[in-house]
């Protein structure tokens, strides 16, 4: 039966919508927001195909079986509401996904750390022997994933809050929620809009269900008590020792429990090649979800052995007379570069702060930075800003216009032994379009320092 498609945006979660529902012969209208260049490239496609696209406006006309939003459309502007208002229905991109094919989903949901914990889980079971593949905001889009589909296959869904916001159906097999801290603020109109919109990714979950839960989520004891009403495992991470747990140990030990079995002995944090006291938690909620799978723990413990950095996600990336380079430009809120810190218990750091302020409470950051830096270098739009935190700190702090400036004032800084790390605690849209682009040109300043240091 042919159904009557409205797709609010023409990012990758719209347009895949869009392809999906025409390949089904379902009726489609577009509307695509402002005729920009890029989103002008985007529609392209379906103009050619004699799809009604509408650019520059936000009043949705007609009736719709289905309003399908993309991620970026807030759920408290009016192009939100008449999209919701003209259909039956509104629903984000994973929610469609999740109705064409409910088997097998394996969601992961947090402020930070989505991607590295996505990305365990996926490398993991294939090591297993399982088949799996990640999608959502990592890499394909859900409806894409569900498309090039294997039988059997486990589909491995990093969810922001903004998908999650608009699902109604969605329940995966497993699903994890590391943490909550303030991100996004404006587009949820608060923070307790934007933990809700977290939590509504455990609504469905019931008997045979697994929900994995950090410790320290806020209102988590009513999300554990809640799941657990409706029969759902819930394993805990952090601290705490339930019958379903997992947590560190005192000399590095990684542990899972998983009910009244014997508690699984995971990894040594010193075997890992990701770094930070983040990716503890990252490591432990994957592994959890892994061995709830029912993975072998000597297959999970070579999987993690083997797993190497992101990029972006405090990699690597060079070393210059005795100096390490270091690219976090995934660090795009204070929370993640706090996390960063913990990554260099046995050295100290110059840190790259700076970018597009959120201009949340940088008190924390800078007592962390305290510990652990010999200087920072702010620079961008935020550097007034952090510049005036740092004041009276203690720890010496340069200003400078630019990135590329930022980065030749941290190599004159560092001393050997020492890291240059680009964790910005700030978005990249003053001088980048990207958090990716911002990471990429780092690495080309450290590889164009090499070249000229091998000259």
């Amino acid at each position: 039966m042919t159904k009557r498609i409205c797709v609010l945006g023409v990012g990758k979660s719209g347009v895949a919508a869009a392809r999906d529902a025409l390949e089904r012969g379902d009726e489609v209208t577009i509307y695509a927001g402002p005729s920009n260049p890029s989103n002008e490239r985007a529609a392209k496609p379906f103009i050619e195909a004699g799809v009604d696209v509408r650019f520059d406006t936000e009043d949705v006309q007609g009736a719709y079986d289905l309003t399908i939003a993309c991620p970026g459309i807030p759920q408290t502007g009016e192009f939100y509401a008449n999209g919701k208002a003209a259909a039956a229905e509104l629903i984000s991109e994973p929610e469609y996904a999740f109705r064409l094919s409910p088997e097998r989903w394996i969601a992961v949901t947090g402020t930070n750390g989505k991607t590295t914990t996505t990305s365990l889980i996926t490398y993991i079971l294939n090591h297993c022997g399982y088949d799996a593949a990640s999608c959502g905001n990592i890499g394909n889009t859900t409806i894409g994933a569900v498309e090039d589909r294997k039988p059997d296959q486990y589909l491995v869904a990093e969810m922001s809050s903004f998908q999650i916001a608009s699902t109604a159906q969605f329940s995966p097999r497993s699903a994890v929620l590391l943490n909550i801290t303030p991100d996004h603020i404006a587009w949820h109109g608060s923070f307790d809009a934007y933990a809700a919109a977290k939590f509504k990714l455990f609504d469905n979950m019931g008997e045979g269900q697994t929900a994995v839960i950090t410790d320290e989520t806020p209102s988590g004891e009513k999300l554990v008590s809640s799941l657990r009403e409706r029969g759902a495992r819930v394993i805990t991470v952090g601290s705490r020792r339930d019958a379903d747990c997992a947590f560190p140990g005192e000399m590095g030990e990684l542990y899972v429990r998983l009910g009244s079995a014997e508690i699984f002995d995971v990894i040594n944090v010193h075997d890992l090649q990701i770094r930070g006291a983040h990716n503890v938690e990252n490591v432990l909620a994957a592994a959890a979800v892994v061995l709830d799978l029912g993975c072998d723990p000597a297959a999970v413990r070579e999987a993690l052995k083997a797993f190497t950095p992101l990029e972006h996600r405090i990699e690597p990336c060079g070393e210059i007379g005795g100096v390490e380079f270091f690219n976090d430009s995934k660090g795009t809120n204070v929370d993640a570069t706090l996390k960063c810190l913990t990554a260099f218990p046995d050295r100290k750091i110059v840190l790259l702060l700076g970018g597009r302020d959120k201009n949340t409470d940088l008190t924390e950051l800078v007592d962390s930075c305290f510990d652990v830096c010999s200087s920072v270098v702010v620079y961008g739009e935020a550097a007034e800003r952090f510049e005036a935190a740092f004041q009276g700190s203690g720890i010496p702090c340069e200003r400078v216009k630019g990135m590329h400036e930022a980065f030749d004032t941290a190599c004159e800084l560092a001393r050997p032994g020492e890291a240059v790390v680009l964790s910005p605690a700030c978005a990249s849209f003053d001088e980048f379009s990207s958090f990716e682009e911002r990471g990429k040109v780092f690495k080309s300043y450290v590889a164009a320092k090499m070249i000229g240091q091998d000259e």
